[in-house]
């Protein structure tokens, strides 16, 4: 009697496919692929910092190209600067998910690194408010590799070893968007901060915005040299070439020497057919949950910086950039610690839906202790600074690694680009519209402080708890549905 559990085809491996390499390298090997991780911890940490490291000078750099006309307008202008990154990856992340299951994941890895280097280099240069928004968004369009580089970081590991692939790539992308911020803070204006170093005549101080990008594409060079060495992990295969396989030669996989060419059209002909993704609803009502906490990050990313460095008249804390990227440093480690030893064991106690729901829960009340802290002063001042936004940075990423993980086991393996792809156009859209409407908001509020319903700075960190709220709302059955692949 036929063992019905022997599958009907042997596994075969085709000698030019990278894709079927990768394959048998993670037979061959059990262990963790440390190699093929710390090229998914460098890409992602190069991706992400450019995204927020202007937002500490962003305040100041607007005051200097002169664009806005009072000091309270200031806002306004630099939300339309942060929005232009996010606007140009809106329009190409879809597009650049599919170029990576089509073409590979290295080439879009490679093109988007290679955009950091020039387009952030560039708008350290900037010499105009317009030069500033078409820098970022040509930056934002050409730097599609987030979701690639979570498809890739699934596919160089073993099964067992998926989920520290995955949370590699959110470690690092939250540690680049403290990290950004903070380069932004301490070498801005370097002429004014180390004037023992830097004179006000010399390139860094005709540039003052120029050295903290300069230090970002330093990076992003090597990155890019070190990347040349990724291994590609797409499968492609030619099905005129594979030929028949039967029953007798099922019980180990072989490897097809005798196949040289790979197509990009190869289909097995027995796989079912593609799942539409639009209609696999515990994807899709993830990413949506998923775009409503990335419009509040986004935005509090955007006001927070605005915030703490605009004067205590109107309702800030008057800190410097120095100080602002002190403060984001110091959340930095604490969230690297976090995430590698505290978050684990949360979401093994609690699941991936469940911790989210209780950072969202933490968040509300925390935000509308922001606006109180203008009555401090002092040491003191920086030390319940550095505890909020720490606390405030450790609930967010809590919230966006339970959404990674929802996201990723509702598909299979070959649709992850794709899947990936839609989460980032629409993470992306969404963020375009936080920082814009971020500094519509925080220069309104700026404008009424003497207002009987929520003076001041209170609107805004109102308006940031409206959104937290309605993510929390959306995170509950029956709309957020956990996938049961």
């Amino acid at each position: 009697m036929a063992d019905n559990t022997v599958p009907l085809l042997r596994k075969a491996y085709f000698e030019n496919c990278p894709g079927c390499k990768q394959d048998r390298r993670k037979e061959a090997n059990s262990g963790i692929p440390y190699k093929e991780f710390f090229y998914v911890w460098i890409v992602t940490l190069c991706t992400a910092l450019p995204i927020s490291s202007l937002f500490p000078f962003i305040y100041f750099m607007i005051r200097d190209l002169h664009i806005a006309k009072r000091e309270e307008d200031i806002g306004f202008y630099a939300g339309f600067v942060g929005a232009s990154f996010m606007l140009g990856r809106a329009l190409t992340s879809f597009h650049w998910g599919v170029i990576a299951d089509r073409y590979g994941r290295k080439p879009v890895i490679l093109i988007g690194i290679f955009s950091v280097i020039i387009f952030n280099t560039l708008f350290g240069l900037s010499t105009s408010y317009w030069m500033a928004i078409t820098t970022r968004l040509l930056l934002g369009s050409l730097n599609g590799l987030l979701g690639p580089i979570k498809a890739y970081s699934i596919e160089v590991s073993r099964k067992e070893h998926q989920a520290i692939g995955l949370s590699l790539v959110t470690t690092a992308w939250g540690i680049g968007l403290i990290i950004g911020p903070a380069i932004g803070g301490f070498f801005a204006q370097p002429a004014e901060k180390y004037p023992g170093i830097f004179s006000q005549d010399s390139f860094f101080g005709r540039f003052p915005y120029f050295l903290p990008c300069l230090c970002i594409s330093v990076f992003a060079v090597g990155v890019f040299i070190a990347s040349m060495w990724i291994p590609e992990t797409l499968h492609k295969h030619n099905s005129k070439q594979l030929g028949g396989s039967t029953s007798e030669d099922v019980e180990t996989p072989s490897y097809r020497s005798d196949l040289k060419g790979c197509a990009d059209e190869y289909e097995e002909k027995d796989s079912p057919p593609k799942e539409n993704l639009f209609k696999n609803w515990p994807l899709m009502s993830s990413v949506i949950v998923y775009c409503i906490f990335s419009l509040h990050d986004m935005a509090y990313t955007e006001i927070f910086s605005l915030w703490a460095v605009s004067d205590k008249s109107y309702g800030g804390l008057s800190l410097s950039s120095q100080e602002v990227g002190e403060v984001l440093a110091v959340s930095g480690v604490g969230l690297l610690v976090y995430q590698i030893i505290v978050y684990p064991s949360i979401e093994r106690f609690l699941g991936p839906i469940r911790s989210m729901r209780v950072a969202a829960v933490l968040s509300i009340p925390l935000l509308v202790a922001f606006p109180y802290m203008t009555n401090l002063s002092g040491r003191v001042l920086i030390l319940i600074v550095n505890c909020a936004s720490l606390l405030k940075n450790i609930l967010s990423i809590s919230i966006i690694i339970g959404l990674f993980i929802l996201q990723n086991n509702a598909v299979s393996q070959e649709q992850r680009g794709a899947a990936n792809g839609i989460a980032m156009t629409g993470m992306s859209i969404f963020k375009a519209i936080a920082p814009a409407a971020a500094g519509i908001i925080f220069s309104w509020a700026q404008k009424r402080q003497d207002a009987s319903f929520f003076p001041g700075d209170q609107m805004v960190f109102f308006a940031l708890n409206i959104v937290e709220f309605i993510g929390l709302l959306l995170s509950f059955k029956p709309f957020l549905i956990q996938s049961s692949k």
